[in-house]
């Protein structure tokens, strides 16, 4: 059985590793039952045992990467949310950046590009900012992109040329057309403001911006993208059922890996994943242990070396 394509995946990758164990065990009770004639019988039961263990972890594993598979072909759009994280008004400069980042290569791949909350600090960074792409393979060449990036620069603020260390969070969910979580209206708490333009201006008259309390998980979404009250509520009920299936994935994953006593790979936004370093002109990947060159031009968004990299590995 060829169980490389299972150690590359992140939802696979803790599967693949109590598969490999159990392929080594049963190559010891194996042995043994040769060495020891008289344990043969008991040997042999167990590595019988043991097969079926493996048969039924392959076809798991196989199983989750065809709904990844079906996954990214039905998704036709994806939410990214970019939220600044150490380093005060350095890290939400940082934010804007990957922001720029992300939008420009969207738009060199033709993809639309739809913001849909957004939260500026007094030097034009992001507190946080959420934003939809939408477009063919979107999720696909995006999806490793979750997770922690930090920066190492001195600050235009800096006077005495220390450079600072500063983070921010990217997570990016596919949105599908089909919910696959049924939520109750009872768990919602949906409230209408007015939507607000750069200056605190209001861009209309009307309530249409929607803030939703998912109260059972206390994840908040909100859309003020449209000039329709409904269209920002079913948008931000999409985007909620995006992240409460991230949710349920994650703990599906984090109880395999606790029943099995293997290291989960799940892709966690809270895990440090990337450091752009820009005094050295460096930006590393921990992940794969890689690093590229020229980060003005890849802040213009020519990150198509980086996404084809991690995709060979990942």
């Amino acid at each position: 059985m060829d169980i490389e394509k299972f150690q590359k995946n992140q939802k696979t990758a803790y599967l693949a590793g109590e598969f490999a164990r159990l392929s080594t065990k049963e190559l010891e009770l194996e042995r043994l039952a040769k060495e020891h004639p008289d344990m043969g019988e008991l040997a042999r039961a167990d590595a019988e045992h043991i097969r079926k263990e493996k048969a039924e972890l392959y076809a798991r594993m196989e199983d989750i990467l065809e709904k990844e598979n079906v996954e990214m072909k039905a998704s036709k759009e994806i939410a990214i949310e970019i939220r600044a994280g150490a380093g005060g008004n350095e890290a939400s400069i940082f934010a804007l950046d990957l922001f720029l980042m992300y939008t420009k290569y969207a738009a060199k791949r033709g993809w639309g590009i739809t913001i849909t909350d957004e939260s500026k600090n007094e030097l034009g960074g992001y507190k946080e900012v959420s934003f939809i792409v939408a477009g063919k393979g979107a999720y696909e060449a995006l999806r490793y992109e979750s997770g922690v990036h930090r920066v190492q620069r001195v600050p235009v603020t800096e006077k005495m040329g220390r450079v600072h260390t500063s983070t921010a969070s990217v997570a990016v969910l596919p949105v599908q057309e089909e919910q696959k979580i049924d939520i109750a209206d009872s768990d919602l708490e949906v409230t209408f403001t007015r939507s607000g333009g750069a200056g605190g201006q209001n861009v209309n008259k009307v309530e249409t911006a929607v803030r939703i309390l998912h109260k059972p998980s206390g994840i908040i979404v909100r859309c003020t993208s449209e000039r329709s009250q409904l269209k920002n509520r079913n948008r931000a009920l999409a985007i909620l059922t995006a992240k409460l299936e991230e949710l349920e994935e994650e703990k599906r994953a984090k109880k395999e890996g606790a029943e099995r006593k293997s290291q989960i790979g799940t892709g966690d936004r809270s895990e440090k994943i990337r450091t752009y370093n820009i005094l050295q002109d460096r930006i590393t990947d921990h992940r794969i242990g890689k690093s590229w060159h020229n980060i003005p031009e890849i802040f213009k968004g020519n990150i198509e070396h980086i996404i084809e990299d991690l995709h060979v590995v990942l």
